[in-house]
């Protein structure tokens, strides 16, 4: 790299110069270097390319400047950065020939950034990349002034064009705003957008001032320009979804100081007017959150947005009880809904549950009536009887339900010193259980060849199972009746629901990427869902052996989910973390016993190599420090070489290996995690189960005791081997349907200041 490096700057060095003719050999590898797989090479080559540009510029053909382009959306920041200051000198910079006195056709002069403002847009639109605006916005945004020009941005937006001027295209207004809008939260926070740079970048004076000036600066300008923006841009959800950002980001003292209690008024009323009007989740989610905000009781306007909050929620409140009771009625008279009708419902209920998810409306008494039409419609699938409400408006019925439980939930540990808590806190309980029995029935239930209820069911069980988990609650305290135990049937069900859901290949190969994507996304919530339930030792760390056993088979899809649940695990309990990777292993074995159709099994096929690479990963897992998971490593030993000889007997030949014997070869990729002193004891204690005898045949079938043995013995001289007339023999006790127990006893030898096992097994 240091070469490379000192290549790139001699060249840059003697730019000046040089011919452009003595480049033309050189031209298409540097500017291949830019996508160099160094990323320091790449920033330098980015460098480079823009000295040419500087100083040759028509050297660089469209082609060339196209590859650097496409950089600005890298997921490396400084070359995305490099490639945005290639972008200012190529297609940002300001064009003499324009006319500066360009007017609005009110007569506002125009600022010197339009041009470029317009230029950013087409780059957007044409680059294709529409989901990606946060890192264009980042590429720029410290090296651009005009990222930060929102006079001259909501000017274009809201400003009829001059004479002079051409209109902007519904697409370049669209464009336009996601862009401003990813502006606004670069500059309020100063993080870089997700997957670009630290996820927890800690800024320093200089930059917390500059935040601190920006989100000043931008809140004065747009306190008085986004209700007009609203307003004019009301029936677009697309660009109202983005408009209704903005606010989040806001310095809410501004209002007060500057008084601007009117434009406040005007937002609150707007947001109102625009959840009366719009029935998309992505407006209405803006409208929750950005209601959320503002409605903090640290600032001075907390009693306005109140109240306007309490009024937006009467309305989605009534607007529910309208559209039910109609709808209800239609039904009783055996009338059947039309399209609008079953849409009012769908956007009733919706709306409920978007509003349920960040504001309390528990006052407003809904949560039984929900209820209620859950248990009707699921009523109706167990009876497979036709259920004539609409499947969106149930799933949103359940999440509502799941959101008032949370509610509840939160308002009784705020307010424990209130003498009807004890009430409370019953009826929440007795809410809580008739919730998740219901939601145990839907996962049972199949829902018309859609699984997407059984989703949200499946999601709300693993996190009501967190919330009422009982954390830090004594058993005297009037907290404790929520402290919710899953039983072991439910442990089934959700295992059950991730092994049919989630690890499971896909078949649709005319599925476009996308929504390959989405699928994959959705499944990853799901088992991300499942493996919280046991890090927060909610299941079993046992219960994670169907989970681990996929860890190789599906690596690209959900490898880090597994890797970081097998961590937490580890940390919970390294032993019995120790123990359900031996547990998953197994389970994977007998797996391949029942596609092979036998009990010896072949080991030289792909599915035993895939169970040696997932033991593989398992021992990576442990890292280098022997000392430090000792006892769970031996621990896992035990495990594998007591199942390699349970049974001990072959049940088609009774001379021949244990049935199991294939397992220790498995095991025998953990013995290099074993400290020297623990192969003996491990070793003992293979030979005892064993019988203390070697078989004398030397047959493919015995090859893994051998290995295991071998492994073992590797480095510890020549250990005397017992051999027997029989391929083996087994000691018996008197009480030999007895469990085989272990002890473990931790001895301190104060002399060399070292942690010595001894491992007593009772045989």
């Amino acid at each position: 790299m240091k070469s490379n490096n000192h290549n790139i700057l001699s060249i840059n060095n003697i730019l000046f110069s040089c011919q452009p003719s003595h480049f033309t050999k050189k031209q298409e590898r540097i500017v291949q270097m830019t996508l160099d797989k160094d990323f320091d090479v790449a920033v330098e080559a980015v460098k480079l390319v823009i000295s040419i540009l500087r100083f040759h510029r028509d050297m660089l053909n469209d082609k060339d400047c196209e590859h650097v382009y496409e950089l600005v959306y890298s997921s490396h920041r400084a070359v995305a950065q490099a490639a945005g200051e290639f972008l200012n000198e190529r297609l940002f910079l300001p064009d003499d020939e324009l006319d500066p006195d360009l007017r609005t056709r009110r007569g506002k002069k125009r600022l010197p950034n339009t041009p470029l403002i317009r230029d950013l847009v087409q780059f957007f639109i044409e680059s294709e990349l529409h989901e990606h605006g946060a890192y264009l916005v980042d590429s720029l945004i410290e090296s651009n002034p005009m990222m930060k020009d929102w006079e001259c941005m909501t000017d274009l937006l809201l400003e009829e064009p001059g004479p002079q001027e051409d209109p902007l295209e519904d697409r370049q207004e669209t464009s336009l705003i996601e862009i401003m809008v990813c502006c606004i939260r670069q500059a309020a926070t100063g993080e870089p957008p997700v997957g670009r740079g630290p996820t927890r970048k800690l800024l320093s004076a200089k930059e917390l001032k500059q935040v601190q000036d920006d989100k000043q600066s931008l809140t004065a300008h747009f306190i008085q320009t986004l209700p007009p923006l609203l307003k004019k841009y009301l029936p677009d959800p697309e660009k109202i979804a983005n408009l209704l950002v903005i606010p989040q980001y806001f310095d809410l003292e501004i209002y007060t100081t500057s008084r601007q209690e009117k434009n406040l008024e005007a937002l609150l009323m707007l947001i109102q007017e625009i959840v009366d009007k719009h029935s998309e989740k992505s407006v209405l989610e803006a409208c929750a959150i950005t209601l959320d905000k503002v409605c903090n009781d640290k600032f001075a306007i907390f009693s306005r947005c109140d109240v306007a909050r309490s009024r937006l929620l009467d309305m989605v409140s009534n607007n529910y009880k309208e559209a039910i009771d109609e709808y209800m009625n239609l039904l009783i008279g055996k009338e059947e809904p039309n399209e609008d009708e079953m849409f009012k419902l769908i956007s009733s209920f919706k709306k409920v549950e978007v509003f349920s998810n960040c504001h309390n409306m528990n006052t407003w008494a809904i949560w039984e009536n929900m209820f209620d039409v859950v248990i009707r419609f699921k009523d109706a699938l167990v009876a497979r009887e036709e259920m004539k409400i609409p499947l969106e408006a149930i799933k949103s019925a359940v999440c509502s339900c799941y959101y008032g439980l949370v509610w509840d939930q939160n308002q009784i540990e705020n307010t424990t010193e209130r003498n009807s808590t004890a009430d409370d806190v019953m009826g929440l309980r007795a809410k809580l259980d008739r919730y998740m029995e219901v939601m145990k029935e839907v996962l049972l239930t199949d829902v018309q060849g859609d699984n997407s209820l059984k989703e949200e069911a499946f999601t709300s069980i693993a996190d009501l199972l967190i919330f009422f988990k009982g954390r830090d609650v004594s058993k005297n305290s009037v907290l404790a009746p929520l402290a919710f135990k899953p039983d072991e049937s439910l442990h089934r069900q959700m295992n059950q629901f991730i092994q049919d859901h989630v690890f499971v290949e896909d078949e649709d190969e005319e599925q476009d990427d996308h929504n390959k994507i989405k699928e994959l996304h959705k499944r990853r919530n799901l088992l991300a869902s499942y493996c919280k339930l046991v890090v927060y030792n909610v299941f079993p760390t046992k219960s994670a052996s169907d989970i681990f056993k996929h860890y190789v088979m599906f690596y690209n899809d959900y490898g880090d989910i597994i890797k970081i649940t097998l961590g937490k695990a580890r940390e919970n309990n390294k032993v019995n973390c120790a123990k359900t990777m031996a547990q998953a292993l197994i389970l994977k074995f007998k797996e391949i016993q029942i596609i092979q159709d036998t009990l010896q099994i072949n080991r030289q096929t792909v599915e035993f190599h895939s169970l040696k690479e997932l033991a593989k990963r398992f021992a990576a897992s442990f890292g280098l420090d022997c000392l430090k998971n000792r006892e769970s490593v031996t621990q896992l030993h035990r495990e594998g070489i007591l199942y390699s000889v349970n049974p001990l007997e072959n049940p088609n030949d009774p001379t021949g290996p244990p049935p199991n014997l294939a397992f220790l070869e498995i095991t025998a990729e953990f013995t290099n995690k074993l400290l020297k002193q623990d192969k003996k004891v491990v070793l003992n204690y293979l030979d005892k189960r064993i019988t203390n005898a070697v078989p004398t045949s030397h047959g493919e079938d015995w090859q893994p005791l051998h290995l295991y043995r071998n492994s073992l013995v590797h480095g510890e001289g020549d250990l005397p081997t017992i051999t027997s007339k029989r391929p083996y023999t087994r000691k018996r006790k008197a009480d030999d349907d007895d469990e085989e127990e272990e002890e473990q006893f931790f001895n301190y030898d104060k002399n060399i200041n070292k942690i010595s096992v001894t491992l007593f097994f009772h045989l």
